[in-house]
């Protein structure tokens, strides 16, 4: 009973998926917190994130192009940039932010807003892994460790 006891004092435990966290993370609490996307769940998204990833993509674009038609305006740190590009340009940011926001509110992560790149965390022979899924994919075919990223894709 004691060593039960010594056991449950340790301010650490595992969760399910094997993460070490401090304890008041209980596996319940935890699970809460993370949501595992099955391919089907993940692929019945798709719909409602697609275009909001196609205006993200697109955005970005917008802030690239605005960005080179400052030229070094930017880096002067003597001038003043105010103006009707520099605004459009933060306004943009804004845009861009609350994409992700709103895009990473359905559980998914946001990996690259140049390709559209998103991953769903999901469980996979016990193993926490990504599906993977990139603007212009009809579907989720792909997975990969967590550690791989993108170049470890692995179709599904």
């Amino acid at each position: 009973m004691a060593a039960a006891a010594a056991a449950n004092d340790t301010p650490f435990a595992n969760t399910k998926a094997g993460r070490m966290l401090p304890r008041f993370f209980c596996d319940d609490f935890f699970t809460m917190l993370t949501k595992y996307y099955t391919v089907e769940e993940a692929n019945a998204l798709l719909p409602k994130i697609e275009p909001l990833v196609a205006q993200l993509v697109e955005r970005r674009a917008k802030v690239s192009r605005l960005s080179l038609e400052m030229g070094g305006l930017l880096m002067d740190l003597h001038s003043n940039v105010g103006g009707t590009l520099p605004s459009q340009l933060v306004q943009d940011f804004a845009v861009i932010e609350a994409l992700v926001h709103k895009i990473q509110g359905y559980g998914c992560v946001v990996k690259d807003i140049h390709t559209g790149l998103l991953d769903f965390l999901s469980l996979r022979n016990g193993r926490e892994v990504y599906l993977c899924w990139r603007y212009g994919e009809p579907k989720i075919a792909f997975y990969h460790e967590l550690h791989t990223g993108f170049n470890g894709r692995q179709p599904l």
